[in-house]
């Protein structure tokens, strides 16, 4: 597989790269611990990270989370706001401890979440560039002593766990803006998903027009470039769809499977 790229840019500058199976493992810790390091920062992590490695290094551990904390903790935390219909949300830079994103916040910055913004959207567009100057800026504050330890207030606080397949499937019966910010939520991963004639589809590119339907939710009303589908209160439209050849146009989709007005998803 592709490296990856910390640990290219690492060997690049001659620094030593460690890789280990598990960090619970007690060699790991030892190996760790055996830096004898100032600071440990944890950009991209979504496994357990023992105790004895936060608290090895001399001035602790910082981690990113995409989320405000302590709302949305948990793994999934960029699907859900968006398949909430929230407005904004955020990233934190805390002080990672033994609960699941508990620790005391260092800095917060906040994101707007576009009506027309996905998942992947709001991560590389977003989340991404400002997670990574919000980190520099969070080991500034670590070096020069400045680094605030803000506890987070366990009143606000929401865990949601893992958003997968079976978090993203659609029921076509609800409203139209429930259906798309499901689909927004869902794009590029897991993909937004009902079946057709039985297989699984999921589905990329959507617009949302409210508007009166007198078709049953999930059926076809239009094809073309884009797939138009009913729903209780409008339509969605849809660019791209997964099925059985993979991710394609709307277009190579209709041609694929014979994709008609007034046949349904969801059946």
């Amino acid at each position: 597989g592709k490296e990856d790229p910390v640990s290219a840019t690492a060997k690049e500058l001659s620094l030593p790269v460690y890789e280990c199976a598990r960090f619970r493992d007690p060699e790991s810790i030892s190996q760790f611990e055996a830096l004898d390091s100032e600071l440990c920062v944890m950009a991209y992590v979504i496994d357990i990270v023992p105790l004895e490695m936060i608290n090895a290094p001399t001035k602790g551990t910082i981690q990113y989370h995409p989320s405000l904390l302590p709302l949305h903790r948990g793994p999934s935390s960029i699907n859900w706001p968006i398949v909430n219909g929230e407005t904004q949300t955020g990233l934190s830079i805390f002080w990672p401890d033994e609960g699941l994103d508990t620790g005391p916040l260092l800095i917060q910055k906040t994101v707007e979440i576009a009506p027309d913004d996905t998942l992947g959207s709001l991560y590389f567009q977003k989340l991404f560039p400002l997670g990574v100057d919000a980190m520099v800026e969070a080991v500034e504050l670590v070096r020069e002593g400045k680094a605030p330890k803000t506890v987070q207030n366990e009143a606000d606080a929401t865990y949601e766990g893992w958003f997968k397949a079976k978090e993203a499937r659609i029921d076509w019966s609800k409203p139209g803006a429930e259906i798309y910010n499901l689909v927004r939520g869902s794009d590029p991963q897991p993909g937004a998903n009902s079946t057709l004639r039985g297989l699984p589809v999921s589905f990329y590119d959507a617009s949302f027009a409210p508007g009166e339907s007198s078709e049953p939710g999930g059926t076809v009303l239009a094809v073309g470039s884009r797939v138009d589908i009913a729903v209780p209160d409008g339509t969605i439209s849809v660019g791209r769809l997964r099925g059985a050849d993979g991710k394609v146009s709307a277009a190579d989709f209709v041609e694929a499977t014979g994709l008609e007005p007034g046949t349904r998803f969801g059946r």
